[in-house]
């Protein structure tokens, strides 16, 4: 009887302990998939650099342009547009650069990104690997252009959502790190 009662009391524990640890393993997973709104965005002089970068790879000034990135159902959008509707200069060189942007990511090609950044931005890696399951799609806008990300994948989704995230951060861009927009 004393065996019977031992060896339920240490398969309850068993149990218990094996409960409690897929409880903590799953809380840790759905906060590691949520944004961390309180992540630290580059400080001053890292946004200087980054926009220095930026001018050179995207072939206009950051201070001339405005960036946003949003998320949809199905992915989301990088847009860009001239801070002043008059600068049509700038407002061409954007929609060539959005343009020449939506070829290369279709392509695997994230390299202007990563030297604007100085790092891999997340998602890309994911992006990289499924990009016959990702359709870039470029836009003209009155000031600007877009670039729309989509994807009947869940997973080629889910990247596309980190790598947004990372550029409304890393650009400061205030953008809702949500879906806000229906596909």
């Amino acid at each position: 009887m004393k065996i019977r009662n031992g060896l339920s009391l240490i398969l309850f524990l068993s149990l218990t302990i094996y409960a409690i640890g897929f409880v903590a393993d799953a809380s840790q997973q759905k906060q590691q998939s949520k944004p961390k709104a309180t992540e630290k965005p580059c400080d001053g002089q890292d946004m200087s650099q980054m926009n220095k970068r930026g001018d050179e790879q995207m072939g206009f000034s950051q201070d001339k342009a405005t960036h946003h990135f949003f998320l949809a159902t199905d992915g989301g959008s990088i847009e860009v547009q001239a801070n002043d509707a008059k600068d049509t200069a700038t407002r061409d060189k954007i929609r060539m650069h959005l343009g020449h942007i939506a070829k290369m990511f279709a392509e695997g090609n994230f390299n202007a990104p990563m030297l604007i950044h100085d790092q891999t931005p997340p998602g890309v890696p994911v992006m990289k690997l499924l990009k016959a399951e990702i359709k870039y799609t470029f836009e003209e806008t009155d000031r600007g252009g877009r670039v729309r990300i989509s994807s009947n994948n869940p997973e080629a989704v889910a990247a596309i959502y980190e790598f947004l995230r990372f550029q409304i951060k890393e650009h400061q861009t205030g953008d809702p790190l949500e879906v806000r927009i229906k596909s």
